[in-house]
């Protein structure tokens, strides 16, 4: 096996054990529970596939970069899945299901969006390209939708299984992507610094942080929802973004390169966004745990059957 083709291979196993790992935390309904909610599921789409793309877009305008970073920043926009979701969110029963239901949406969407954005691209940046909706729904369809379907199946036939399973399939997807970042350093270490310079980094930032803002804002009311459309907005999985690009630009061979180099500082950009969320809910947390405390220890904080079994006491005692 060529050094090419285990990278390739670890990439998409990380992706489908990814999207098995989501699947396998669903019940039923969560496929379609995004459907059910038209104005979250419209926000989630503009968010993730007109805000973001069209940034992306623009900031490959604006900023003097190789060709290969410009697509890889577009082909990571409207990849439609997030290497990963926090756990704390996708155990609350409603991210759960928002989690799932927007990555069938996105994935659906894909199959049509996506080559329209290529064609778009290749227009903008004077290149031949062309992605027919058959190839990136072959792309989806065995890498998404199938593991995502089996992790539903399981979820439903064997819940046992699944909860025992929960843990180790995400830890295997994440050490699976290590495995492919790393290789894909050793491999592309030089090719990818040779890419920095111009202004690549402020634009990877940049775009990150829009992705992270618009998410956050669109999220809707609900906490754990606005987290997980931020996360899905600035942070997706480079395994779509490297088959896309390379499916339709196989000309440019820095572009796993390009797309490895956004991922990576795009991850380091969601951290601090990630500490932040978690500083706030903990915060709200012991807020809520204080004025319950104050609650209990006010004298006069008394429920209708407290008040109604001191009179009563009292009473007796007379």
């Amino acid at each position: 096996m060529t050094s090419a083709s285990f990278i390739r291979l670890t990439v998409e196993v990380s992706l489908a054990l990814t999207v098995l790992d989501i699947g396998s935390r669903g019940q039923p309904g969560d496929a379609t529970w995004l459907l059910r909610r038209p104005a979250l599921l419209g926000r989630s789409i503009v968010s993730m596939y007109v805000v973001m793309p069209l940034f992306a877009l623009a900031t490959a305008y604006a900023f003097n970069l190789h060709q290969a970073v410009k697509i890889a920043l577009v082909a990571l926009a409207v990849s439609p899945v997030p290497p990963i979701l926090p756990n704390k969110q996708i155990k609350a029963g409603g991210s759960r299901s928002y989690s799932i239901g927007l990555l069938v949406a996105a994935s659906v969407l894909a199959i049509v969006f996506v080559p329209f954005v290529v064609w778009l691209v290749a227009r903008a940046l004077d290149v031949q390209a062309r992605l027919l909706p058959a190839v990136v729904g072959s792309i989806l369809g065995k890498s998404v939708l199938l593991p995502l379907l089996l992790g539903l199946m399981i979820r439903r036939s064997a819940p046992r299984v699944a909860d025992r399973f929960t843990k180790p399939l995400a830890l295997a997807a994440m050490i699976a992507l290590m495995v492919a970042v790393i290789a894909i350093l050793v491999q592309a270490w030089n090719p990818m610094m040779s890419l920095i310079g111009n202004g690549t980094l402020l634009a990877i930032i940049i775009t990150t942080a829009v992705g992270l803002f618009t998410g956050h804002a669109l999220g809707g009311p609900v906490e754990n929802e606005r987290t997980v459309l931020a996360l899905a907005t600035s942070l997706r999985h480079p395994a779509i973004a490297i088959a896309v690009g390379q499916a339709a630009f196989p000309d440019l061979a820095l572009v796993p390169a390009a797309v490895l180099l956004s991922f990576l500082v795009a991850t380091a950009i969601s951290i601090p966004y990630k500490w932040w969320i978690d500083r706030a809910r903990q915060g709200q947390l012991l807020a809520r745990l204080g004025l319950l405390d104050r609650r209990r220890s006010s004298p006069g904080n008394y429920s209708g059957v407290e008040r109604r079994a001191g009179s009563t006491r009292s009473q007796q005692s007379r």
